[in-house]
């Protein structure tokens, strides 16, 4: 695991304080979305269809500032759109590592050679940069052509001037073990801080809807992943239960609430995939109004194929932490590739008195 003593211990804490004081629902990691607008077309993006005039709509540093004093949580992943296009992010970011919170900032990387000297390294400051696969699969999934070249070299200049860097990868359809595995290799010769990896989630509003895995294509892909990765020294920033989860070994529901989204509408609800359940003005109202148990891949058509690691990782860490010993079993014997996949037909209840433990990845899923 690549996340810092520091930033484990600050998340354990936070967790500790909920627990003593007991909250029953309470947010780990913030996703504050500034803006939706960006700088790339992708075929999986749920974000690009907006009319220009809600594109063109940005959070205030003011408004983020609101956000993340509200909502409480130790980490937050701005993602988007580009968050790079935002003219007051490097304040956005400044406010937030003052304040003592661990940040994601998602990019394509794109402006980030431009723009990197607007920024400091950081113990609180994370550049996760997204790469889906090698050269030809990922200028194929975000339609364009060199962005993975001009990935690569914003990656390496990151890390040369002394950033945290993490690589965020989504698997589309089409995907092989034996591609992802390359990537994987090149991803960690790299020297980043660690790699996150998840299906894409099916947006409805996504330009095209083949590009999507679903059901157990998807559990058969990591299980041919993972079954190449025993003998790979992989920096995948997962629980080692959220990565049997993958490979259709354990069976979970999603915790939602533990990465709630802000973005230019409100709050969200429930998470930041769904984007038409509806907005709340504040996050309390969001924790009180949203019917969190009319979602989930049991209960809700719109999750049914959904595998992503904001709903999903905080749920197998809270697992572990209930049952060390098989997590201890998984961790040091590696994912199970052979055999029956669990059945997903029954949720499992994730007590909402005791969320998640600490997530090891913050990213979101494109």
């Amino acid at each position: 695991m690549g996340v810092p003593l520091r930033q484990q211990l600050a998340v354990g804490s936070y967790l500790i304080k909920q627990k003593l004081n007991g909250v029953k629902k309470y947010p780990l990691v913030l996703m504050l979305e500034p803006l939706f607008k960006c700088n790339l077309e992708c075929a999986g993006c749920g974000k690009i269809d907006y009319p220009d005039d809600i594109l063109d709509k940005r959070l205030t540093f003011e408004e983020c500032m609101q956000a993340v004093d509200e909502c409480g949580a130790p980490m937050v992943s701005i993602p988007g759109g580009e968050p790079l296009i935002h003219k007051d992010m490097p304040r956005i970011v400044e406010g937030l590592i003052a304040r003592k919170k661990f940040v994601y900032l998602c990019t394509n990387a794109l402006l980030l050679k431009k723009r990197i000297d607007d920024y400091k390294p950081s113990p609180y400051l994370t550049f996760s940069i997204h790469l889906d696969g090698m050269k030809e699969r990922h200028d194929a999934s975000v339609c364009q052509e060199g962005v993975f070249d001009r990935a690569v070299e914003a990656i390496k200049l990151a890390l040369d001037k002394g950033f945290r860097v993490n690589i965020n990868c989504t698997l589309f359809q089409g995907e092989t073990a034996p591609e992802v595995a390359e990537f994987l290799d090149y991803a960690t010769e790299l020297g980043v801080e660690g790699i996150t990896i998840a299906p894409g989630f099916s947006y409805e509003h996504a330009p095209k809807q083949d590009v999507f895995i679903k059901g157990n294509d998807v559990k058969e892909l990591f299980r041919g992943i993972f079954r190449i990765g025993k003998s790979r020294k992989w920096k995948l920033n997962h629980s080692s239960l959220y990565l049997d989860f993958l490979a259709g070994n354990q069976d979970y529901n999603c915790t939602p609430w533990g990465n709630p989204t802000r973005n230019v509408f409100g709050w969200q609800k429930p998470c930041y995939l769904l984007a038409d359940e509806g907005y709340a003005a504040t996050f309390q109202e969001l924790l009180d109004t949203t019917p969190w148990d009319n979602y989930g891949s049991v209960n809700n058509p719109k999750c049914a194929s959904c595998m992503a690691h904001c709903g999903y990782e905080a749920t197998a860490v809270e697992d572990m932490l209930k049952h060390p010993i098989k997590g201890l079993m998984t961790s040091l014997l590696g994912i199970k590739t052979e055999g029956e996949m669990v059945n997903t037909a029954a949720p499992v209840t994730t007590p909402a008195s005791t969320l998640a433990g600490i997530p090891i990845n913050v990213e979101h899923t494109k």
